[in-house]
Formats: C-alpha cells, sequence, structure tokens
C-alpha cells in the first residue's frame, strides 16, 4: 500500500514523518523529542507487552534480554523467541531473539526489523516516478554472567539503522542490566538502562537522539494463587520531563495461569495513557492484554495493545527450546 506521496527531492522531511509515525506507533508521545530510532522502544515480545513492558524482573524468557540482559542466565540454552508485530497503517515488524551459553555465563543475540511499506516517489510537478522504501534495523550482541549467588550483570553492545530510500542513519548503543533472583519469596528485582550510545551517520549533519531508557521493576509470584505480578517504573531518563511526570511512567502487569498449559495476561503503561488527550483516549488505552500456551518445547503468545482510540497494535510470538528438536 502507497501509505504517501513524497517529491523526489523531499526525501529528506520522510526522516521526520517517520518519526512521527514511529513516536505514535510506540505511544511515546510524551517524549519531547523525535528520533528515526524511536522504533527501539517497540522491539518486544507479546509476553512482555501482554504485561505492559513490566519485563525488566522477568526470569526464564529469552525475548527478555531486550528489556534487561542480566537476565540471560535464567533462560534455558538454546531457546529461541520470535515475534512477528502488526502496528497502525502499514508498519510490520518482527524479533527475534536467541540464548545460548559461553563458560559460566551465558550469551543471547537478537535482532529486530521494521518496515514502514512503500512510498511513491514524485517529480517536482508531482509525476509518479516509482517508488521506495523505508525500513529500521536492529542488531544486538549481549553477555551476562553471575555476580553472586542468584546475582546477574548483564551488557549489550547493538546496532541500530533507519533508512529511506538511498539515506540512513546508524548509531552504536550499549545497554546493561542487573537482575537479583529472591526464590524464597518468589520475588525478583531488574533494573536496567537501554541505549546510550553514539550517532555513526546522519542524514543532515545533527546527531540523532537514542530513545535512552532507564527501567526499575520487581516480579513476585504470589502464594496460592497462580499469579506472576509485575511492576516497573519505565522511561526514568526521559528528555523533557520533571522527577513527578517521570514516576507516572509506571507499568503494571498480570500473569494468571490456568493449569500448566495456558496463562492470561493483563498489563497497564500509565505513561500511555497520560500522555493521550480525551478527544484519541479510549478506555482501554495503555492496556495489553493477552493469552499464552505453553507446551514442553514450545511456546505460543498473543497480544492485543490499546494504544488510542484508533490504533491497535497486535504481537504473535513463539518461543522454542531447540535442545529438543536437536535431540540433545
Amino acid at each position: 500500500m502507497v501509505l504517501r506521496t513524497i517529491a523526489a527531492n523531499d526525501t529528506m522531511s520522510v526522516f521526520g514523518w517517520v518519526g512521527m509515525v514511529c513516536l505514535v506507533a510506540t505511544c511515546t508521545l510524551g517524549a519531547q523529542t523525535l528520533s528515526p530510532f524511536d522504533f527501539l522502544r517497540s522491539t518486544e515480545s507479546a509476553r512482555a507487552a501482554g504485561l505492559a513492558g513490566a519485563f525488566v524482573a522477568i526470569s526464564g524468557d529469552a525475548s527478555a534480554q531486550l528489556y534487561n540482559p542480566a537476565t540471560l542466565p535464567t533462560v534455558p540454552e538454546h531457546a529461541l523467541s520470535l515475534t512477528v508485530t502488526k502496528h497502525v497503517l502499514d508498519i510490520n515488524s518482527g524479533v527475534a531473539a536467541y540464548v545460548g551459553r559461553i563458560g559460566s555465563g551465558a550469551w543471547g543475540t537478537s535482532v529486530a526489523f521494521t518496515s514502514f511499506g512503500s512510498f511513491t516517489r514524485t517529480d517536482a510537478v508531482g509525476n509518479a516516478i516509482g517508488t521506495f522504501g523505508a525500513s529500521q534495523v536492529a542488531l544486538n550482541l549481549s553477555y551476562a554472567n553471575a555476580i553472586d549467588s542468584n546475582a546477574y550483570y548483564g551488557v549489550t553492545l547493538g546496532y541500530v539503522q533507519t533508512t529511506i530510500d538511498r539515506r540512513a542513519a546508524s548509531a552504536l548503543q550499549v545497554s546493561g542490566g542487573l537482575f537479583y533472583d529472591l526464590p524464597r519469596i518468589r520475588t525478583a528485582i531488574g533494573l536496567s538502562v537501554r541505549y546510550v550510545g553514539v550517532n555513526l551517520a546522519t542524514t543532515n549533519g545533527e546527531n540523532a537522539t537514542l530513545p535512552t531508557d532507564v527501567r526499575l521493576g520487581v516480579s513476585h509470584r504470589l502464594r496460592g494463587l497462580p499469579l506472576l505480578v509485575n511492576v516497573s517504573l519505565t522511561r526514568l531518563a526521559e528528555q523533557g520531563q520533571s522527577l513527578g511526570e517521570r514516576l507516572r511512567n509506571f507499568a503494571l502487569g498480570g500473569e494468571l495461569s490456568i493449569g500448566k498449559s495456558v496463562q492470561l495476561r493483563l498489563g497497564y503503561d500509565n505513561g500511555i495513557r497520560s500522555t493521550q488527550s480525551s478527544a484519541t483516549a479510549s478506555f482501554l488505552t495503555g492496556f495489553g492484554i493477552g493469552a499464552g500456551v505453553v507446551l514442553r518445547t514450545v511456546t505460543l503468545d498473543y497480544t492485543m495493545t490499546t494504544l488510542s482510540a484508533p490504533a491497535l497494535v497486535h504481537r504473535l510470538s513463539c518461543t522454542l527450546l531447540l535442545d529438543s528438536f536437536l535431540g540433545e
């Protein structure tokens, strides 16, 4: 589908437009700056979206490395997580994350890709002379190890790039995290600092800001009730916000297990809700509703997230424990 008609010499303006679409699609409407790298905010699995991004203290999930690389040692070796996302308009994306072992530690890698569909290229008087595309990609490599019993650290090095036609903006980023598991009280604590980096290439001679994100979260499994409760402070490094405004960027998520194979999830992101006007917000704005089916070697998850009254995002994830398929 053609999203917009743009003159051939107006490619630069598309970067700003794509940044705006990223902003809408990932519900960061409260941010003060637009960036071609804002798509990094939406590289999450269906399970993470179902918990509204309260995922920094989740163990045993291959996709959690995108929120906190320190969780890698808690994930089974050779776990692979695949996610496809249908955003608003023609925006579609996919994320793959893998976990392995190296010495006493664990390593992970992930790749995220977003496509904005096609644009019509026109000449100076508006005649169509072809099409061009717009896309974004993020490549990450992570390592984690134990600090002490049940305490872990992790670090991620990554490359991000936004491409429109033959122009591209790119950057290197580093992320880090801490994870502390308290199994006796069924609680875990996570802290992460994501997307601190430098530009490699720019489109207009000005550096593009990476969406640096600081998160602090706690997960707790209730006694006598199969419910995992997650609470996170999110976007604590958001530019242009006071301390009070940043503290309102919290996310809550609950995961109810029904038997051994079914999980129901409900999440709420107050940061998303608080940035919506009364004209665009709906009753479910900021909520994620999802479910999962957990089998011995395969887990399937689905989540629908409501950004605003007309904007729904659908995510479908599949996690595979490859050892079983490899016969190990």
